[in-house]
């Protein structure tokens, strides 16, 4: 089944509208407007106000002005280049109208003496004397009409102009049909939302300030649309993959009994539920999708290693992914002792094995004798080859892309579970990960101490300096993380290898480690050790550290130019001390001043331990790109839709896209069939597929 007939008219190329030639449609290009549908969905941002006044008199500059004059004297330039001047009067005032490097005989034809002409600009004082700058309108009074109360004022690129959208956006509007409602009736009348055509034409012609905003009903339905096209997408995703078989793997709870008795603390509520939420999934016949999200140090360690046992319990085999060798190494170490307790033999596989220990340890595994397997993306690799394969958890997902999720369906896992440390507002966790269901660990386990959180400024860096000899003496451990200034890691190298040299000046041989991105694994390892067996006291590490490094003797945390991090990463950052008994400080040294917003930023972190507030924030203040780095987020690109201020929206669409496909699986009834063209209309092609393979 191809594109819906209804929609062509909005899938035809912009050069098919009046006034767009080839070069225009180039320009348009670098804005992505290629076809009516992307010069619709391209809003304007602001506007500026056109109504008529009788008089420029009393009005504070710099404002726009549209005024009716009688058009006086001439003054062209006195030298090349210079301003060519005309006089005008209002119904009670003097002005200027200054035009340069414009063709006189132009701006004569343009503004005969004694002549009534409506002009519209930015009125400004110059020397006393008020003046327009190149008004961006003049026009005979009967043709004034056509200029709106409101302009709207759209983003632009090289080469457009906004008179060319403005235009475009018209004539795209004039031969955009009526589209089926795919919204839920009762939520639209709720909303007090318009039609699809007649939103988008009240989106193009904001009748002032209020209609431009995220909450106005017109914005409102058009970013419910794009983000019911996305959550219907996951949904259907998410629908399809619980039709493909899973198989169950039933917990006897015999291994998980034996690691909790090992225990020396009780596992927090929030860990017991998402355990049982993991059991539960994983005991039915459909293939588990779970994200398992906790802040840094709420335990997630231990409902991996639960989930684990259930795939071992069952007669199965489970595998840890680690994004870095460092992380996986350390999984091993935490889990070892336990994995012991329980009885189940644990191995690693990295890139760094090789040769006879790397072949036993593959035919250990295809026969069955190894429970649970700790590794990096080698795991991935065509030789590795699992006996009975059940679950796939997966530490930071965000450094794992779809494509590595699919790899590992193809080595047969039927459940995966996804881990985050970091934590995601939920608006973005819905984004993101839409297509899966949320375990939550929202508490802390005992025993984790409080962090002392203070700001220090860069001229204070020989007392930082100071407060480290002293620590250091005492036998304490600290991390120093030099910033990520520029693009270039060269740079960033020498920065952290100039700190390096200066804190083993000041500390002494031998007590200073060294890691950064550009190091060979080996080297970055033996690094890692010797900070963790406690050889070396201060670790002098680019952000490499920042995921799930444990040692709990390092009660010190240093972050050098702290105002240019974000805030999830400074949390990150800080969750690596307070892990043991030591009371802990994290030192943010930032470099003043500091804009408004980086204050903001190192105040939330100061005052709060909670990584969802932080992310909250955090969200509020840079945006949803930002927040998970686009590059590498898997976020859509909405054209309307803002993530930041439409929160609520997407928690709706999530609900409602569920319930439609669980009323209307293969969308065929009347809203299912709106809800089709819903998504030919946002390109969710993927989606479309899902239903025909469906």
């Amino acid at each position: 089944m191809g594109r819906p007939e209804i929609l062509f008219p909005l899938f035809a190329e912009v050069e098919t509208l009046p006034g767009v030639g080839a070069r225009t449609a180039k320009a348009f290009a670098g804005l992505s407007l290629d076809r009516l549908r992307d010069v619709l969905f391209h809003l304007p941002t602001s506007g500026i106000d056109r109504s008529r006044r009788a008089t420029v008199r009393g009005v504070q500059p710099p404002a726009h002005v549209t005024v009716e004059v009688t058009v006086g004297l001439h003054a062209p330039p006195s030298r090349p280049g210079g301003p060519y001047r005309i006089q005008v009067r209002d119904a009670e005032a003097e002005l200027q109208l200054v035009w340069f490097r414009t063709p006189a005989e132009r701006l004569r034809a343009l503004m005969p003496a004694g002549a009534r002409r409506v002009v519209s600009g930015k009125l400004d004082h110059f020397d006393g004397v008020a003046q327009i700058v190149h008004p961006d309108h003049v026009l005979p009074p009967e043709e004034a009409t056509s200029l709106p109360p409101y302009e709207p004022v759209y983003p632009l690129a090289a080469g457009v102009t906004a008179r060319q959208i403005a235009r475009a956006a018209a004539a795209a509007l004039e031969r955009a049909p009526e589209l089926p409602e795919w919204i839920d009736p009762a939520l639209k009348a709720r909303e007090g939302w318009p039609d699809w055509r007649a939103a988008v034409a009240a989106a193009h012609a904001p009748d002032g300030p209020a209609a431009l905003s995220p909450g106005h009903p017109a914005r409102q339905r058009l970013a419910y649309d794009e983000l019911m096209a996305h959550q219907l997408t996951l949904a259907l995703a998410r629908a399809q993959r619980r039709r493909s078989a899973g198989r169950a793997s039933q917990a006897t709870g015999a291994l998980q009994a034996r690691v909790l008795a090992a225990l020396d603390y009780a596992p927090t509520r929030a860990q017991t539920r998402a355990v049982q939420e993991i059991a539960a999934d994983m005991g039915r016949p459909v293939r588990m999708n779970r994200l398992l999200q906790g802040d840094v140090g709420s335990g997630k360690t231990l409902v991996a290693l639960m989930a684990l046992l259930v795939a071992v319990e069952a007669g199965g085999q489970g595998v840890l992914m680690a994004p870095t060798e460092i992380l996986a190494r350390q999984h091993l170490a935490s889990l070892a002792p336990l994995a012991e307790a329980a009885g189940v033999r644990l191995e690693i596989l990295t890139g760094r094995d090789k040769g006879a220990d790397r072949a036993a340890r593959l035919a250990a595994l295809a026969a069955g004798d190894i429970g649970i397997l700790v590794g990096t993306h080698a795991v991935f690799q065509r030789d590795v080859v699992f006996a009975d394969l059940r679950l796939a958890v997966i530490d930071e997902q965000h450094r794992f892309g779809v494509a590595q999720r699919m790899a590992l369906g193809e080595k047969g896992v039927s459940d995966v579970l996804v881990m985050t440390a970091t934590p995601i507002p939920r608006s973005l966790s819905l984004a993101q990960y839409g297509d899966m269901d949320v375990s939550v660990l929202d508490e802390k386990p005992p025993g984790r101490t409080p962090v002392t959180t203070a700001l220090v400024s860069l001229e204070r860096l020989a007392e930082v300096v100071d407060h480290l000899k002293r620590a250091v003496a005492e036998g304490r451990q600290a991390y120093w993380v030099c910033p990520l200034v520029e693009e270039s890691e060269a740079v960033d190298l020498t920065a952290a290898e100039d700190r390096f040299r200066t804190l083993r000046a000041a500390l002494g041989e031998g007590v200073c480690g060294l890691v950064h991105g550009q190091m060979p694994a080996a080297e970055k390892d033996a690094a890692m050790a010797d900070f963790i067996a406690g050889r070396t006291r201060v670790l002098v590490a680019t952000t490499v550290i920042e995921v799930g490094v444990n040692v709990p003797n390092a009660s010190i945390m240093v972050v050098e130019r702290a105002e240019i991090f974000g805030l999830a990463q400074l949390h990150q950052l800080r969750g690596r001390v307070g892990r043991g008994a030591a009371a802990s400080t994290c030192l943010l040294v930032y470099r003043a001043p500091l804009t408004d917003s980086a204050r903001r930023r190192l105040s939330v972190l100061r005052d709060s331990e909670d990584g969802f507030r932080i992310a909250e924030e955090d969200l509020a203040l840079r945006g949803a790109g930002d927040l998970l780095g686009t590059a590498q987020s898997g976020l859509p690109r909405f054209r309307v839709a803002d993530l930041e201020r439409q929160a609520g929206l997407m928690a709706l669409a999530q609900s409602d896209a569920r319930k439609l496909l669980a009323d209307d699986p293969t969308l065929t009834g009347p809203r299912g069939t709106a809800a089709r063209v819903l998504l030919w209309l946002m390109e969710q092609d993927k989606a479309i597929r899902l239903l025909t393979v469906g």
